[in-house]
């Protein structure tokens, strides 16, 4: 009787580790399947903040394109996400950028190396052509109007997340609270974080909006020259 009931325990956990098996070979069919996602996050980094940690950390040098330029936010990227997670480099090796995309890009996105990245790590997932998915980084940017007091701003600015976000729902008519999400280090404004559908509509994103920012007030440092 007790050998049959350890020969019964057995034979269940060897079901339960194969059925375990079972669902992680259905989450990896997906996981990382080009084009298998189900949203897009527009990340705007404010580029002020970049380049003041990056001159901080002595990186001042590699970042010397973007950090010469007046720049406000500029686009980090585009990124395919799951409900729960994100796939990521979902061809290896990737299909080689070609430099002339990468060019034309520079003006939303102002560092080669951050575009070159992006499309490795990100639109390998998208499930478009090189030249698709950065089209559709520009219509991304295109949907969402940076308020007017960004744009320049002259003088470091303290403000709370919730702010940041309602002045950008305020000048983009269909976007909500749950639709976006500030990102910050230990004290400065990092990114506004943006989720739309595939075909570039505002859609909430609760899990985006459980990574965000939990700091009363950030900094944002003033614009280069602004």
């Amino acid at each position: 009787m007790h050998r049959s009931v350890i020969v019964s325990r057995l034979l269940i956990s060897l079901a339960l580790v194969v059925v375990s098996a079972g669902m992680a070979c259905a989450q990896d069919r997906r996981q990382n399947a080009p084009g298998e996602f189900d949203f897009y996050v527009l990340a705007l980094s404010w580029s002020p903040s970049f380049c003041e940690a990056a001159a901080e950390r002595g990186n001042s040098g590699r970042s010397q394109v973007q950090c010469e330029r007046p720049y406000s936010f500029v686009v980090h990227g585009l990124w395919p996400q799951y409900e729960r997670g994100f796939p990521e480099y979902c061809q290896r090796p990737s299909p080689r950028l070609g430099r002339n995309i990468m060019t034309s890009m520079l003006d939303l996105m102002p560092a080669p190396g951050l575009i070159f990245n992006e499309w490795d790590k990100h639109g390998t997932c998208s499930g478009l052509g090189e030249r698709a998915y950065f089209e559709a980084i520009r219509k991304a940017r295109a949907a969402v109007k940076i308020p007017e007091e960004f744009l320049q701003l002259s003088e470091p600015k303290t403000i709370a997340p919730d702010e940041l976000e309602a002045s950008f729902i305020k000048v983009n008519p269909g976007l909500s609270n749950s639709a976006i999400s500030v990102t910050c280090d230990s004290r400065r404004l990092s990114e506004v974080r943006i989720c739309l559908s595939k075909d570039l509509q505002f859609r909430s994103c609760e899990e985006i909006d459980r990574r965000a920012c939990r700091r009363d007030q950030v900094l944002m440092p003033p614009v280069r020259g602004g």
